[in-house]
């Protein structure tokens, strides 16, 4: 063997990694993960909610709209739909109120709306990810009052 091809082979004896390096980079990675990817959730589900409240707001400004144009909000069977069509051909109707058609909740489930409602004029409220009434963090209510 000549010096060129030895030290050929000892540069390629050097390089890379050993299994043992990799398996360690590889738990440190996991730990990582298991430490971000919940608090990267967590915010996610903090900015359904916060959007879940900004299109209640929304909502609630184009139903106060539509009650200083026709002097009542729309009925629980008129709903939400009263704010894009005129329900009953009310003459003193002035919309639409929405320059689109009434969202879905961020978890793509419509918004219930009653009135009269029990907490004031009316409740508009989404029952959050879980779907049902009450909960806590992601599935809480998400509510007007």
């Amino acid at each position: 063997m000549t010096h060129t091809t030895q030290k050929l082979k000892l540069n390629i004896k050097i390089q890379g990694f050993t299994l043992l390096e990799l398996l360690v980079v590889m738990v440190i990675i996991g730990l990582l993960a298991g430490y971000v990817g919940p608090k990267y959730f967590e915010q996610i589900g903090k900015s359904e909610t916060k959007t879940a409240k900004a299109q209640i707001d929304a909502l609630g400004k184009a139903l106060d709209q539509f009650r200083i144009d026709t002097g009542s909000y729309p009925t629980s069977e008129q709903g939400l739909e009263a704010l894009n069509k005129n329900p009953g051909n009310n003459p003193k109707w002035a919309g639409p109120y929405l320059k689109k058609s009434v969202p879905n909740d961020p978890w793509d489930k419509p918004y219930l709306y009653k009135s009269p409602g029990e907490h004031g004029d009316y409740d508009l409220y989404s029952l959050g990810k879980d779907g049902q009434q009450g909960g806590t963090k992601e599935a809480e209510d998400v509510t007007n009052w």
